[in-house]
């Protein structure tokens, strides 16, 4: 399910943004974290199952939606989460068109269009 940011969720979301390669330095990631805290176009969802397992990032513009980070604990990759958080992403902003970035292109790729992935 995917849940809004709340500041309560800082270290976890900023747990999974570290497996982002362009995250790994800390000052990078607490600078990424206050650009969602505090910029209204930036949104930061968590995906959450039992426990939070995912994130998804995106700036929102006038007729789209870029995805700056994707990022899935490693002990649930490769279960379809990071697809299920994008198709999730597309239903909610459905009438928005969806763009990667050059950090999220190639998994975003993959990703099924929301007709295809019912």
């Amino acid at each position: 399910m995917l849940i809004r940011y709340k500041k309560t969720f800082e270290k976890i979301a900023m747990g999974l943004l570290s497996f982002m390669p362009n995250e790994k330095d800390l000052k990078v990631l607490q600078q990424t974290i206050k650009q969602y805290e505090m910029e209204e176009m930036w949104q930061l969802f968590l995906w959450k199952e039992e426990d939070i397992i995912g994130l998804i990032g995106v700036k929102e513009a006038e007729n789209s939606l870029e995805i700056h980070h994707i990022s899935v604990n490693p002990s649930h990759r490769h279960q379809g989460v990071g697809k299920q958080m994008v198709c999730a992403v597309k239903a909610l902003y459905g009438d928005k068109t969806i763009q990667p970035n050059e950090f999220t292109a190639a998994f975003v790729g993959k990703c099924p269009a929301p007709s295809e992935a019912e």
